[in-house]
């Protein structure tokens, strides 16, 4: 399992109608999840607000996944070094994730 102080960063963050994003992810740990049988990752803790929340500063990181079918979960932990949210068939999904 991975060490908390381990936790992959949220490296970029495009995902602009996001409440946790304002000059990157200010959510303290994101969920990457997967929505209605989608092949796509999808970012979990995606927000759709104006209202600007999180943490002063940005430590965003990858706090559960729940794409076992990826290549960087282990335990249903990722283990990418960092990873990137954008648009994709959601509004935000994980970038860094890749089928095995």
């Amino acid at each position: 399992m991975t060490d908390m102080l381990e936790m992959p960063r949220v490296h970029e963050c495009t995902v602009t109608d996001c409440g946790y994003n304002h000059d990157g992810c200010h959510a303290f740990a994101i969920t990457i999840g997967q929505e209605n049988g989608h092949q796509n990752a999808n970012c979990a803790t995606f927000i759709d607000t104006s209202a600007k929340g999180g943490l002063d500063r940005v430590i965003a990181q990858v706090g559960a996944c729940k794409r076992s079918d990826c290549q960087h979960n282990a335990e249903l932990e990722c283990h990418a070094p960092s990873i990137r949210v954008g648009p994709g068939q959601d509004i935000a999904d994980c970038q860094t994730y890749q089928p095995r």
